[in-house]
């Protein structure tokens, strides 16, 4: 029988991360123009470790949203380098100011077709970290082609992965979930890791997403599932 890996709903009183840094850090002034980078061309890669010459590792987030997750980790992180794709033009503009008011200097956000840049685009090799967060499940039959994770998407995300990468995946959607495990699974590069892994932003389960958020305070079973890269 399928268990959520965790049901508990958030207390009013959870932080949020929304105001800005005070005036006592040491970044320099960051505009959306430092945060935003263009998608590839059509027949280029996209390898994100050249938005970050210094060699840093690097995480990527598809799907980032309000960027809530992403500036979590980049003021906690500051030796790394964080990727977030976001299809969506209002949550893109959106988390793109967050992370310029907040000045972090870290993160760089790409309006860009997750599935298709991945299978096209991605270069191998080039991730720390992979971060999917309540992807769109699109719950009826004739729409699951458009789903995120397919055996093709899943055959460039592991090639994406270096060694000892990690992949948390994690859904509010019981079926996707389990479509998500079926295609997942079975990669011989991958073995699955407890989720609860505070070097990477997971701590007692939780990513702190803003989907995660309202979720858990709507009652909603999440499920979760992490993986490293052999």
């Amino acid at each position: 029988m399928l268990v959520p890996s965790s049901s508990r709903q958030l207390g009013p009183g959870t932080a949020k991360v929304d105001a800005p840094v005070g005036v006592g850090h040491d970044w320099a002034v960051t505009t959306i123009d430092d945060i935003t980078i263009e998608p590839p061309g059509i027949g280029e890669l996209f390898d994100p470790r050249r938005a970050f010459p210094d060699g840093r590792p690097i995480e990527l987030e598809i799907g980032c949203g309000k960027g809530g997750f992403l500036l979590r980790r980049a003021r906690e992180c500051s030796d790394r380098g964080f990727i977030g794709l976001e299809w969506a033009n209002k949550f893109f503009k959106y988390a793109a100011d967050r992370m310029a008011r907040w000045g972090v200097n870290n993160v760089r956000i790409m309006r860009a077709d997750a599935h298709h840049m991945f299978i096209h685009q991605m270069t191998p090799g080039c991730l720390a970290a992979l971060h999917v967060y309540h992807p769109d499940p699109w719950p009826k039959k004739r729409h699951h082609k458009r789903r995120l994770i397919s055996e093709q998407f899943v055959e460039h995300a592991v090639a994406a992965l270096q060694s000892g990468a990690r992949w948390a995946i994690q859904t509010d959607h019981a079926e996707y979930y389990e479509w998500i495990r079926e295609r997942v699974d079975p990669r011989a590069e991958l073995t699955e890791i407890a989720y609860d892994d505070p070097g990477f932003g997971i701590v007692d389960e939780e990513a702190g997403t803003n989907f995660e958020i309202k979720y858990l305070r709507e009652g909603r079973p999440i499920y979760r599932v992490a993986y490293r890269r052999i």
